[in-house]
Parts: structure tokens; sequence; C-alpha cells
């Protein structure tokens, strides 16, 4: 069951990392890294090909109020953004009934391989059971990306099923990977969430 959000007021927190609302003033951060060809296609997108579509997609960001802006503590530029979107599992009768959100995240290619998607993740998890009370959290992955693999399995999402997933921006479809993670509280409760 899908919730409404409204990131607009909150701010995270890690080590190295601050996930906030984005801002217009980060247009120049976002399109350097979504400019990248490689970051994008990652996530079912095209790498942006000039300013002004990066513009268009940072409105609808600030719009929606639904993803944060990743940005590098150390610098304070934004390299990321990471977002709370409709679940796969709003589909599936075995999870329909329960309050979830599904993450989709997108990071600078000179960001790789560090473990700062990690550490975003984790920090949304905990936000997503402790501040919204919500009964699981979901997570996808292309098949072939297999850095974004080892970040859900390090984040503790349970696989549950492959699938396909049909980007139009790209118009092609892409095999993909379906996770699902439970709030435990929600677990100790009574709530039945073994698949079907």
């Amino acid at each position: 069951m899908d919730v409404a959000i409204d990131l607009s007021g909150t701010t995270l927190e890690t080590d190295r990392l601050f996930l906030r609302p984005w801002e217009p003033a980060d247009l120049d951060d976002f399109y350097a890294y979504a400019s990248v060809p490689g970051v994008g296609e990652m996530a079912g997108w095209p790498h942006h090909e000039s300013p002004a579509l990066s513009k268009r997609i940072l409105d609808s960001f600030i719009a929606g109020k639904d993803v944060f802006a990743v940005v590098l503590r150390e610098t304070g530029r934004v390299v990321g953004s990471l977002g709370l979107h409709g679940s796969w599992a709003n589909g599936d009768p075995a999870y329909v009934s329960l309050t979830q959100k599904e993450i989709g995240y997108v990071l600078s290619k000179e960001q790789w391989g560090k473990g700062l998607m990690t550490e975003a993740v984790q920090a949304v998890i905990w936000f997503c059971f402790d501040t919204l009370g919500l009964d699981a959290v979901t997570i996808g992955h292309f098949s072939t990306n297999n850095q974004s693999r080892r970040v859900i399995e390090k984040c503790g999402f349970c696989f549950v099923r492959e699938g396909v997933f049909f980007s139009q921006q790209m118009d092609r479809q892409f095999e993909d990977r379906k996770y699902i993670l439970m709030n435990p509280t929600r677990c100790k409760a009574g709530i039945d969430t073994s698949p079907v």
C-alpha cells in the first residue's frame, strides 16, 4: 500500500553524507554527474545531454518532494540522488497490505566503489522504519548492475523474484531483480511477511 510522503523538511546525516531536499542551486552539480555516460543508464534513463534537461528533472524533484539530494560532507557537492517512490510490491498480493516505499538511487561515477550509497540507503531505511513507520521498503536493480546488487545485499534486503522493467525514457526492457526489507518492529507485531 503506497503512502504519501513529503521530504521537503527532512535532512538525514551519515558519517560522510547529508541527505537533504533538492534546491535550484544544485543544478550544476546535478548536471555534472547526470551528464556522464553510463550513470543514468544504470537506472533506466539516458544521461543528460543538456543543462536544460537537468533543470526540468531537478524542478520535478523539488515539486515531487520525494527525492533526496545526496551531498558529500567533505566538499558540500551533490553527488547523487535517492528517492522514495511507489513500490513494485503494491501490485503483489503477498505484500499489497503493507505500507511501503521503494528506494531508487543514482550516484556520481567518480564516487562508485566507496560505500557511499550503502551508507545513504542504510540511513533512509532507518528513516522509513523509525520515522515514517513503514511496514516494508523495497528496491530493485537491473540484473547486470552488480554494484547495486552489492549495495542491496549489504543493506539486508531479501531477494523476492526476477522480473522485467520497461524504461520509457530508453524505450527498452531490462531484466531486473526485486527485493524487500521488512520493518522488524512490524514483524514482531504479528504481520505475516513471508513471501508467497
